[in-house]
């Protein structure tokens, strides 16, 4: 396929952002920024932040019991301090 190159300002630290997870996934930057394309249009993004979202509506009580134990925890050793 042939390739074509495009050009786009952003923020530095978007920019430093994008060179770090693409080395961290040993892609080019340019490899990496089609990656996120291809996934964004193919529906992939929404799928995973749509499962997302049901995981966590089917698991809010778990994790507001989890946060509620902590506070209690924390809150008992500043008294005892």
């Amino acid at each position: 396929m042939a390739k074509t190159q495009l050009g786009a300002r952003v923020d530095e630290d978007v920019a430093e952002l994008a060179r770090k997870r693409a080395a961290d996934l040993g892609l080019s930057i340019g490899d990496y920024l089609s990656r996120l394309v291809e996934d964004d249009t193919s529906g992939l993004r929404a799928r995973a932040v749509d499962a997302a979202a049901r995981f966590l509506a089917e698991h809010q009580a778990l994790f507001d019991e989890a946060e509620d134990a902590q506070r209690t925890e924390t809150a008992r050793g500043a008294r005892a301090a």
